[in-house]
């Protein structure tokens, strides 16, 4: 029986990502409070709609940026993986935060559609165009960080995505009211932010569902891993196959192979590592290796 369990290359860009979401995180809370004060005073919706979306923000970013401290912390007897998966929690939390978040927005709107209030257009207008400026800033800084790799900061960068859109749509409503006197835009703006808000909370939701529920990676196909693995000279078969997110950046396989007889077990799993290395970036290998006589009886094998 031969095993084999590779760590090698694995980097982590967390402190980027950390650096992206400490900084995102307090200029954002530093305008949503303005925000609230200008939602109020404006009677505005459709900036109050948004300020509420930037609270949801500063929690957002607040949790990323502690998952990223948790999942530094060693792995132990307990948690043999450490606090890596908290990251993943965090996104799935953020994710429903948006959809509750969008909900809400829907129920106000609904309301102010049927009795549209007046509105301060001109601080409306003001207080909308920095909240653009300041959300422009921090969709700067997170795409800096590994947004692409990184579901925790991607859905932060969603979160402020949103936001930058509900800037977009108040500033929109705000002009509309100012030369034209219809109050109605600015229910329909926070409307059309919701759904934008709902479209996003969807995505992380699903997300981190599936890498919760142990779901192979997107981009790996699983029937093509095996196939690779059984074009190798000497392997006869592989079963027991599970590919799976420890968390975004931290992918995971095990399997495993029965060989020929008189196969090098080490030389065989050095070939297979450098196999799902080489072809699929996959580094954290965990591998049994059976000889053709004696192929695993377990059940949940077959």
């Amino acid at each position: 029986m031969g095993h084999s369990h590779s760590h090698g290359g694995h980097h982590h860009h967390t402190s980027n990502n950390k650096t992206a979401l400490k900084l995102s995180f307090f200029l954002i809370t530093t305008y949503m409070i303005v925000e609230v004060i200008g939602g109020l005073l404006t009677n505005s919706l459709a900036l109050l709609s948004d300020a509420g979306h930037m609270l949801s923000d500063a929690a957002a970013l607040g949790l990323s940026y502690l998952a990223m401290t948790f999942g530094e912390k060693e792995a132990s007897f307990s948690k043999t993986f450490g606090y890596k998966r908290f990251e993943i929690l965090a996104a799935f939390i953020n994710g429903l935060t948006l959809l509750l978040i969008s909900l809400y927005i829907f129920w106000e709107a609904y309301r102010r559609i049927l009795t549209p209030p007046e509105v301060m257009s001109t601080g409306m207008l003001t207080v909308a165009v920095i909240g653009l400026l300041v959300n422009i800033v921090a969709a700067f800084i997170l795409m800096r960080g590994d947004k692409d790799k990184n579901l925790n900061v991607r859905s932060a960068f969603l979160h402020v995505l949103g936001d930058l859109l509900g800037s977009v749509g108040a500033i929109t409503a705000a002009l509309f009211i100012m030369f034209f006197g219809w109050n109605l835009a600015d229910p329909i703006a926070s409307v059309l932010v919701a759904i934008l808000i709902i479209i996003s909370g969807y995505r992380v939701t699903k997300e981190s569902i599936h890498v919760l529920m142990e779901g192979a990676p997107a981009h790996i196909d699983v029937d093509n891993v095996k196939k690779s693995l059984l074009s190798l000279k000497g392997i006869k078969d592989v079963h027991d196959l599970h590919v799976w997110s420890i968390t975004s950046d931290f992918l995971s396989i095990s399997c495993h192979m029965v060989v020929e007889q008189g196969i090098d077990h080490s030389e065989m799993l050095s070939i297979a590592n450098k196999t799902l290395h080489d072809e699929y970036h996959l580094e954290h290998t965990t591998i049994q290796i059976e000889d053709d006589e004696r192929t695993c009886k377990a059940i949940h094998c077959n």
